[in-house]
């Protein structure tokens, strides 16, 4: 298998991968290899769909892309660590940011969540879909984390699996080695939860529901209050670095 090249062009298609096989590309597809890449036939790409791995493919098409031709794997299909992303919502460019650097992180759900302070009533998945490709395609991912339509807080908490960790970050917890807490805190059965509050933290009622679940870590991000979207991504660092895929395999 050769080495990975992650400066070859990228493309999520969401077809069957398979040698030899001929695939139509859709027209934004076209688009982008013709008329942003500057690519014509002849040019050779990367695919993915998120379950068949990645293949170098050739571009065919005489005035411009409209297929590819799937030539040999370049690397295997791989699987996201079992971490959730629960988050409030935030406005417009920030909520693709957080969607984006959730991805980067390797998170392998997006689950929005509803709280008495979240800025935002209404979610745009099929926006957020669209996030997650693209931060896939431009590093190097392969797996695509699934997103999931919103729900409010009391809902999510209720159909959850107790088994599985819930790390809640909380400005108002008593502060402690954020990393250290993790390594030495409780372990889950199942995967892991983390959920980032809105903007203007969790009311009262919301924090003693959540002090009330099973397997729940209350962490501390350190002694200034972190913007939603990027106290998200301090959470998945940590959690990466300590339980996650960030850590040497052994």
């Amino acid at each position: 298998m050769p080495e990975p090249d992650f400066r070859a062009p990228r493309l999520f298609i969401d077809a069957p991968l398979r040698e030899g096989e001929r695939i139509a590309l859709e027209r934004h597809h076209s688009n982008y290899l013709g008329n942003v890449l500057r690519l014509a036939a002849g040019d050779n790409i990367l695919v993915f769909n998120g379950r068949d791995g990645e293949w170098q493919a050739r571009i065919e098409g005489r005035k411009r892309p409209d297929s590819v031709s799937i030539a040999t794997p370049t690397r295997p299909q791989d699987r996201l660590p079992d971490i959730a992303y629960v988050f409030a919502p935030l406005k417009h460019a920030r909520l693709d940011y957080m969607v984006q650097k959730a991805v980067e992180m390797g998170a392998s759900r997006l689950q929005p969540v509803l709280t008495r302070h979240t800025q935002v009533a209404r979610v745009n998945g099929a926006r957020m879909r669209a996030n997650v490709i693209e931060a896939a395609e431009q590093c190097g991912i392969l797996s695509l984390a699934a997103v999931a339509e919103p729900v409010t807080l009391e809902r999510y908490l209720g159909g959850r699996e107790g088994e599985r960790l819930l790390v809640f970050c909380d400005e108002m917890a008593e502060r402690h080695d954020p990393l250290q807490a993790l390594q030495q805190g409780l372990t889950a059965a199942k995967g892991i939860d983390v959920l980032i509050g809105p903007e203007g933290g969790f009311a009262e009622e919301e924090r003693a529901l959540l002090l009330r679940q099973p397997t729940t870590l209350r962490l501390s991000l350190g002694p200034r209050i972190l913007r939603a979207d990027t106290a998200g991504v301090a959470a998945l660092a940590l959690v990466q670095a300590s339980r996650g895929d960030w850590k040497t395999p052994g």
